[in-house]
């Protein structure tokens, strides 16, 4: 067995038991000793709570155990420095002869040892500095599935270590405590920690990263399409002064979900006016990677080899998937080439009939998929585009991105619209050289009325809400 001595750091007693041990383990072959040294504000505490676990009675320091290893079980409690004394009289014939001075003169230079390492160990804490991730709406189905992402290292790169925090309300805390027990026993490298939050007014606090999953149930039948609006809108009013609040002021925020990611980031933007609106983008790739095995089945291709899909507009209400500058890569065909030789998707997709009618109408299967899938797609579009926003997209292609508009492809300005974007070195730039046709120039003009439309309701709605303030909200 091994015999474990704990002590306050500055006891005498503690270092006349501790030498005598060392001596013991130096000239005893079978005699081993493991030492616990604690801070004397920390040891009435630290001695309470491991004699109440193990059924003991013992009030100073030392406190000696034997902890037996092949018998399993709790140790057997040896006792105090005098107990120590008399047992290694007993069995070794052995007597410490240490004189107080050198007792109290030990018992000094432990306690500034002890002081040096948790200093030491305090600064190697320090160094790691895990990015901070928050995801809200936490209970939904897109944070359990997104965890394993985030947390395997292929998002930030195998050196950076994360720590998450999920947020939801009260009724969830159950659902929160057993994703992170979960996620927990997965013993990731790179998760320094994981939280469960149900207190609003903590939120975001440090954050690098904030994902919002929030949605509302849609049953149009029931309620008007403002009321939907105001509802998300609300939601947002809560979320931006905190994130302006807790936050770091570089923080990335990402808009996912099945419902108003578009307007999400807007909102966020206009009720947290100094969150930079480059930093706040909503996530289009759900669309987009879907839209891309659609067209692979069609063509009986593998996904990977379709590049360059745009989705336009807004995501999660009416969209534009535009096919016109679409690639396809490694497709086995008649016309030979290399492996890096593109092929316009349009030119081979020969029935033109199939892209209106099953493709882009409202009833797509591509669209009843994309907004009943449960959870996988839309936590890997979110890890896909955080990818990309801290180590680039693949060079050359093009990736669709809900931004603040700025005028781009004739776009109004002050909306969220959906557009192809690359991203490099940290940042995303639109990629404004792209051609579009007079056709779908038109196309994004109604698209933008939309928006514009649901952004008006948006700050009617503040305006009824906060009628004095309204003015500075909506400038």
């Amino acid at each position: 067995g091994v015999a474990v001595f704990t002590g306050k750091a500055d006891c005498p007693y503690y270092a006349k038991a501790e030498l005598l041990a060392d001596y013991l383990q130096a000239n005893l072959p079978d005699f081993r000793v493991h030492k616990i040294t604690q801070h004397p504000d920390k040891w009435e505490q630290w001695l309470h709570d491991i004699c109440e676990t193990n059924g003991w009675e013992h009030r100073q320091s030392p406190i000696i155990w034997r902890e037996l290893l092949d018998r399993g079980g709790k140790g057997l409690l040896l006792g105090g420095v005098n107990d120590f004394l008399e047992y290694a009289q007993h069995y070794y014939g052995v007597t410490s002869m240490m004189l107080s001075e050198e007792m109290l003169d030990i018992a000094e230079e432990n306690l500034q040892a002890y002081i040096e390492i948790e200093k030491e160990e305090e600064e190697i804490k320090s160094l790691i500095k895990p990015l901070q991730i928050w995801i809200t709406s936490a209970s939904a189905p897109t944070c359990y599935q997104l965890i394993p992402l985030l947390a395997n290292g292929e998002v930030f790169g195998m050196t950076t270590d994360i720590s998450i925090h999920l947020l939801d309300s009260d009724q969830f805390k159950e659902v929160l405590c057993g994703i992170v027990m979960e996620a927990e026993d997965m013993a990731f490298p790179l998760l320094h920690s994981i939280s469960a939050h149900t207190e609003i007014d903590e939120a975001f606090i440090q954050a690098d990263i904030i994902i919002v999953l929030d949605d509302v149930l849609l049953n149009c039948e029931v309620q008007s399409i403002g009321n939907y609006v105001r509802e998300m809108s609300d939601i947002c009013r809560v979320y931006a002064p905190l994130i302006e609040k807790n936050a770091k002021s570089e923080v990335r925020v990402i808009s996912s979900g099945k419902t108003f990611v578009n307007l999400k980031a807007m909102m966020i933007m206009t009720y947290g006016p100094s969150i930079k609106t480059e930093n706040v983008i909503a996530v289009a790739t759900s669309w987009e990677s879907a839209a891309k095995a659609t067209l692979a089945r069609k063509l009986n291709t593998n996904a990977a080899g379709v590049k360059d899909v745009i989705v336009w507009g807004n995501i999660t209400g009416c969209n534009y998937i535009d096919l016109s500058h679409a690639k396809l890569y490694g497709y086995d065909c008649a016309v030979w080439g290399p492996a890096n030789f593109p092929r316009p998707v349009l030119n081979m997709i020969y029935d033109s009939e199939w892209i209106h009618s099953e493709f882009l109408s409202a009833q797509s299967s591509l669209n009843y998929r994309v907004s009943h899938c449960v959870g996988m797609l839309p936590a890997h579009a979110v890890a896909t585009v955080l990818r990309y926003w801290y180590h680039g997209s693949p060079p050359g292609e093009i990736v669709s991105v809900g931004v603040f508009t700025k005028g781009q492809f004739c776009v109004p300005d002050g909306i969220v619209f959906s557009m192809p974007v690359r991203f490099q070195n940290g940042n995303w730039k639109v990629v404004t050289e792209l051609e579009i046709s007079e056709t779908t120039r038109e196309v994004l003009g109604r698209l933008a009325h939309e928006l514009i439309q649901e952004k008006l309701i948006a700050l009617r709605e503040i305006k009824e809400m906060h009628p004095y303030g309204a003015d500075e909200i909506t400038s």
